[in-house]
C-alpha cells in the first residue's frame, strides 16, 4: 500500500515551532556555492529529497560537499569553470527547480549532460526554459517538450534581452545563470515580479546584479566569492501551519525563523485579505534573505477575488488557498493562475476533484477556479503524488465532519520531511500509514 495520511478532526492548534529550511534557497546555495571560489558554509539547509538530488548532482560533477549534520553543509566551490563531466545522466528526482536551474547553469559547460527525473517530473514542460537558452546559443534538446533533457555543451553563449511571456522564477533564474557565462549582458523582463532568491544570492556572493523596474540584468564573465549562507525557514512550508492556526477554534501558533522575502509573502497577504489573524514580526539586520516570526490565531475567513498581482507571489501555495477558500464563508475566485496546471500535477484539476469529493462546490476555469465555501465531509481524496496537495488536504481535514484519508503522500518528503510529526506537535491528528 502506498503511503497515505489518515486525518481526524481537531479544534485546538497551538505551539511554538520552526519549519525546515527554504527549498528554493537550499537549491541555489548548492549551485552557486559550487561555482564560487572557496568554501561556502551553509546553515539551515533543507535535507528533503529534492535538495538531496541537487547535492548528488553537484557531487557527481566533481564538487566537494561536506555534510556536518542534516542541515549544515560546506560546499567546496571550484570557481566558474570547476564542474567536470559526471559520466552519467543526472537524476533530478521530483524537482522541477533543480532541472530548470541546472539547464541554465550547465548550458555553457564544455561537456554534455543529460538530466532526467521521476514519473511526475517527466511530464513537466521544459521548452519554456530551453527556448531562451537556445536564443543564447545553447544546444539543448527536450523529449517532446519534457524530460529527459540533453545539453550538448561546448557552445559559446551570448547575452540576450528576454521578455518572459509568463512570470516564472525558474525560467528567469535559468536564463540569469546561463548569463553568467555569456558574452555581454543578459537581461530578463518579467510580466509580474517573481521570486528573487537567485538575484539575492548572486549579490550575497559578490556578483553584481542590476534591477530596473521589472528587468533584471547581469553581465557575463564575473566571479563569485564563497561565503556563509543562512537558509531561512521555508515560508511555503510554514504556510501549512499558518492555515492550520487560522482554521482552529482555539489556540495560538508561533512559527520562528521564517523567510519573509517580499516576493514570497503573497500567501500571507491573500490569507489576510480573507480575514486571517496573522502577526508578522520581522527580525532586524538580516543579510540576504529577510527573516522573522509569524504569530497566528483562530480566524473567520471570508471568500475574496484573489488580486491578480498576488498570484505569481503565491503560485506554489495555491493548493492551500483552495483549502482556505473551501472552508471560508462565501465565494472565492482565482484567475490568472494557469501555471498551476504545469506543476507536479495539474493542481487546479486535482484540487477541484478533491474538494468536490469532500462536498465543496467548485467551478474550474482554464486559469483558476470559483470555490464556494462550505463544510468538508468525511472521505478519501487522491493527492496524485503532489506533496503540496497532500499537505493542504491534511490541514483542511482538521475541519471535516469526520475522518479524511489522503492518498499517495510519500512525496511530502521532497519538501517537508517530518510534516506529519510536526503537524501532531501543534495538535493536528495526522497518522501516516503504508509506505513509499
Amino acid at each position: 500500500m502506498k503511503q497515505q495520511f489518515c486525518v481526524q478532526p481537531s479544534s485546538r492548534v497551538e505551539g511554538l515551532i520552526s519549519v525546515p529550511g527554504d527549498k528554493s534557497v537550499s537549491h541555489r546555495a548548492l549551485m552557486l556555492g559550487a561555482i564560487a571560489q572557496g568554501t561556502s558554509h551553509i546553515t539551515g539547509f533543507l535535507p528533503g529529497e529534492d535538495c538531496l538530488a541537487t547535492m548528488a548532482a553537484v557531487r557527481a560533477m566533481g564538487i566537494g560537499v561536506v555534510q556536518h549534520d542534516p542541515t549544515t553543509i560546506d560546499v567546496v566551490g571550484q570557481g566558474m569553470h570547476g564542474f567536470r563531466a559526471a559520466g552519467r545522466a543526472l537524476d533530478m528526482g521530483n524537482s522541477g527547480t533543480a532541472m530548470r536551474l541546472f539547464m541554465g547553469l550547465l548550458a555553457a559547460q564544455p561537456f554534455a549532460t543529460e538530466l532526467f527525473g521521476d514519473e511526475s517530473l517527466s511530464r513537466r514542460p521544459m521548452e519554456r526554459v530551453a527556448q531562451p537558452l537556445r536564443q543564447m546559443g545553447a544546444r539543448i534538446e527536450t523529449t517532446h517538450g519534457t524530460p529527459p533533457v540533453r545539453i550538448a555543451g561546448g557552445g559559446k553563449l551570448n547575452g540576450i534581452a528576454f521578455n518572459m511571456p509568463v512570470a516564472s522564477a525558474q525560467v528567469k533564474s535559468a536564463v540569469l545563470l546561463a548569463g553568467l557565462y555569456a558574452s555581454g549582458e543578459t537581461s530578463v523582463s518579467e510580466p509580474a515580479i517573481t521570486r528573487d532568491h537567485t538575484e539575492r544570492m548572486l549579490a550575497r556572493l559578490g556578483y553584481p546584479v542590476r534591477r530596473s523596474g521589472s528587468t533584471v540584468t547581469i553581465a557575463g564573465g564575473g566571479t563569485l566569492a564563497a561565503g556563509p549562507i543562512a537558509v531561512p525557514g521555508d515560508l511555503s512550508s510554514a504556510a501549512f501551519m499558518v492555515l492550520a492556526g487560522c482554521l482552529a477554534s482555539v489556540g495560538e501558533v508561533i512559527i520562528e525563523g521564517v523567510g519573509l522575502n517580499p516576493t514570497r509573502t503573497g500567501i500571507l497577504r491573500i490569507l489576510e485579505l480573507m480575514g486571517a489573524d496573522i502577526r508578522i514580526e520581522q527580525s532586524p539586520g538580516e543579510v540576504g534573505e529577510p527573516v522573522g516570526r509569524l504569530v497566528v490565531r483562530p480566524s473567520r475567513l471570508s471568500g475574496i477575488e484573489v488580486p491578480p498581482e498576488l498570484v505569481p507571489l503565491a503560485i506554489d501555495e495555491f493548493p492551500l488557498i483552495f483549502i482556505a477558500a473551501a472552508l471560508a464563508s462565501g465565494e472565492t475566485v482565482v484567475r490568472g493562475a494557469g501555471e498551476l496546471r504545469h506543476k507536479e500535477t495539474d493542481r487546479i484539476r486535482v484540487m477541484a476533484d478533491g474538494l468536490r469529493t469532500l462536498g465543496i462546490d467548485v467551478e474550474e476555469f482554464p486559469d483558476g477556479a470559483r470555490i464556494r465555501g462550505g463544510q468538508f465531509r468525511s472521505g478519501t481524496v487522491d493527492s496524485a503524488g503532489d506533496h503540496r496537495v497532500a499537505m493542504s488536504f491534511a490541514v483542511g481535514a482538521a475541519r471535516a465532519e469526520g475522518p479524511v484519508t489522503v492518498l499517495d503522500t510519500a512525496n511530502v518528503a521532497t519538501s517537508y520531511p517530518g510534516f506529519a510529526a510536526q503537524a501532531r506537535v501543534i495538535g493536528l491528528d495526522v497518522t501516516v500509514t503504508g509506505h513509499e
